[in-house]
């Protein structure tokens, strides 16, 4: 009988090497022993001649990564969640090192591309988006807080887009990737093979993928600037939530209903955590305050329910605890962002 084919696959091509995520059936969703891979894989990478950029990519038609295996964290969650908090630090640590790699780390995000898919692809030195390219930072739609990094990305967003981004959980296609900061070049999916081509004869990487790129579709939310900046800016989700409803602006209504729709604890945490990766001054920084956002979230109620609700039973109807913003406390709020004792990650 043949082996089941790496969940990783890692090779040269050139003077490339290629990383492959090989899980096309679960859209390339990230289990902890390719997280364990990818990181040993670029460790020994980052000290050999023979590679002088490295190459991330997905298998299969639909996309480089949809983020964890939510699944196994859902089941995880509901036995103590040590498997996954061990999870969370290797990822966290794996999405520092992409960030200052020391070769050119280049990331193709052609198709789905979300969570901890983000956090493999938009910390890297040249990041290139298709026409099928759709980033998102979804987690408060399953209870969790944007994270891999994901709230230091939101957080540098022009205006409020990045709040916009984490309340909601919207995606963004490829010209509101480029517009928010998670992607530098816009390449037809069409020259993608040509494009991996001219990476492994040498030269520059991100000199490669200019002359390889095209003038990105129109970034929607540009256009949505005005109501988006204005009812963002509001020092709490309920008023938030109540400058969308009284803007008259329809797709600022559907905003609404898209954040009254998720967790409120996550909402309100995401909110907090955005506001002060604003201040923090590193991407490792962020990915402390993450590491303790997302622990407490196992600890909580509305992970394993939003999973759940999203991905076992599939009836998209999540009972939140609590139910509705309001029932979220400044102290709830203060529990997800506060040091845990004993178990900190430390990057910064």
């Amino acid at each position: 009988m043949s082996a089941e084919p790496a969940e990783v696959q890692a090779f040269l091509e050139g003077t490339v090497g290629r990383i492959v995520l090989n899980r096309p059936r679960a859209l390339n969703s990230l289990t902890h022993g390719m997280i364990t891979t990818l990181r040993a894989t670029l460790d020994d990478w980052a000290t050999d001649d023979r590679v002088r950029a490295v190459v991330l990519t997905g298998a299969g038609e639909r996309g480089l990564c949809a983020g964890a295996d939510i699944r196994a964290m859902h089941d995880d969650a509901r036995a103590g969640g040590a498997d996954t908090r061990a999870f969370f630090r290797d990822e966290y640590r794996l999405n520092a090192l992409i960030a200052r790699y020391p070769k050119p780390y280049v990331a193709v995000m052609d198709g789905i591309t979300m969570g901890g898919g983000v956090g493999l692809s938009a910390h890297g030195a040249v990041r290139i988006v298709t026409e099928r390219s759709a980033v998102a930072m979804p987690e408060t739609r399953i209870g969790l807080v944007p994270d891999v990094g994901g709230s230091h990305l939101l957080a540098r967003a022009p205006g409020e887009l990045g709040t916009h981004l984490g309340l909601t959980s919207v995606s963004m296609g490829p010209g509101d990737a480029l517009l928010c900061g998670f992607a530098d070049y816009y390449v037809p999916s069409a020259r993608i093979p040509e494009l991996l081509d001219a990476l492994t004869h040498g030269g520059d990487p991100a000199a490669t993928a200019a002359a390889h790129a095209e003038p990105a579709p129109p970034a929607v939310l540009a256009a949505q600037r005005g109501w988006i900046d204005a009812c963002y800016a509001a020092d709490t989700a309920e008023e938030i939530v109540e400058r969308l409803l009284d803007s008259g602006v329809p797709e600022a209504k559907e905003a609404a209903e898209l954040v009254l729709a998720n967790s409120p604890t996550a909402v309100k945490v995401t909110l907090a955590a955005l506001r002060r990766a604003r201040a923090l001054p590193s991407l490792e920084a962020a990915l402390d305050q993450e590491y303790r956002v997302s622990c407490a979230a196992l600890d909580g109620h509305d992970l394993v329910e939003g999973i759940r609700a999203q991905v076992i039973d599939k009836d998209r109807n999540p009972r939140w605890s609590p139910a509705a913003l309001a029932g979220v406390t400044a102290a709830d709020v203060d529990r997800f962002l506060a040091p845990r004792a004993g178990d900190e990650l430390g990057l910064a």
